[in-house]
């Protein structure tokens, strides 16, 4: 009687390694506020991009005639009901300086002036999050003269750097 079983058993085992195995990939669970900032960044991000190629305008802060790099980025940021400061300066001693491995989408990066190191002189959006190597979108005073998308990691920036804040959590 045993012979039986055993053939039941090998035929079983036979069987079950043709069966396909059934994975399940685990996605991390996103509270609700997670999810809506999630979807404030890259709307804030989809949003500035509609406003690439428009012209530099210092103390400009309308999209018809010109931004400057405050002017856009308080332009962009009050569409989505946050308040921030029209001039550069103010950012200074605005918000805590992140560490570059925690620098997100929709983060501010504040620059000191290319002539003085103790005024704040410029900042953009951070639009492609990767650190020290991330891409920010800005109203440029440069060859573009316009609003653009460029590497934080060229020497211009790189040498200008001041902090990384975030304005969209607590």
């Amino acid at each position: 009687m045993k012979f039986p079983l055993y053939i039941v058993f090998a035929f079983s085992v036979l069987f079950l390694s043709f069966c396909k195995k059934e994975t399940k990939t685990v996605l991390p669970v996103l509270s609700q506020k997670e999810k809506n900032q999630i979807a404030d960044r890259d709307s804030i991000i989809d949003y500035a991009k509609k406003y690439l190629g428009t012209p530099y305008l210092y103390a400009g802060n309308d999209p018809q005639k010109g931004f400057d790099c405050s002017g856009f980025v308080s332009y962009v940021f009050k569409n989505f009901n946050v308040s921030l400061p029209r001039s550069s300066n103010s950012y200074k001693n605005l918000g805590v300086a992140l560490d570059p491995e925690d620098f997100k989408v929709g983060d501010i990066l504040v620059f000191y002036g290319y002539k003085d190191r103790t005024v704040v002189g410029h900042l953009g959006i951070i639009c492609e999050a990767d650190g020290m190597h991330s891409k920010f979108i800005h109203a440029s005073s440069g060859k573009v003269n316009s609003v653009t998308i460029t590497a934080l990691d060229t020497e211009h920036y790189t040498k200008r750097f001041y902090k990384c804040i975030n304005v969209l959590s607590k």
